[in-house]
């Protein structure tokens, strides 16, 4: 990855993380990393663990940014969450699947959104 599109990312995932505050979640983990991959945002919502994938672009030339999460990702993801919930003992307690979208167009003010339950558990 570039180092321009790694600033990009971070500066999404920054956003990202206060936006998610101001709405009410409460972020337990950032950039969890296993050997089978990374959730960007591990986080709490009243009694819900919500695992948060955030996409962020500049422009939309490449499509929304939550059209990047694909299913091949979504895989991934699952199979990280599966883990960390065993891990944390927490098999038996709500989850879902958000992905935040960033959009942040250097003439304005960033647009940011929230997909709840953006994808089902998956892991072939």
């Amino acid at each position: 990855m570039s180092n321009k599109r790694s600033i990009l990312g971070q500066k999404g995932e920054d956003l990202a993380a206060i936006y998610l505050q101001r709405n009410g979640y409460s972020i337990l983990h950032r950039n969890y990393r296993l050997k089978t991959g990374e959730i960007d945002i591990i986080a709490q919502e009243n009694t819900t663990t919500v695992f948060i994938e955030v996409k962020t672009r500049s422009s939309s030339v490449f499509g929304s940014p939550a059209a990047a999460v694909t299913p091949r990702k979504q895989t991934q993801i699952s199979r990280v969450a599966l883990e960390y919930l065993c891990r944390q003992n927490l098999m038996d307690s709500s989850a879902r699947f958000d992905v935040v979208s960033v959009m942040i167009d250097y003439n304005s003010s960033p647009t940011i959104e929230i997909i709840k339950n953006a994808f089902d558990l998956s892991y072939h």
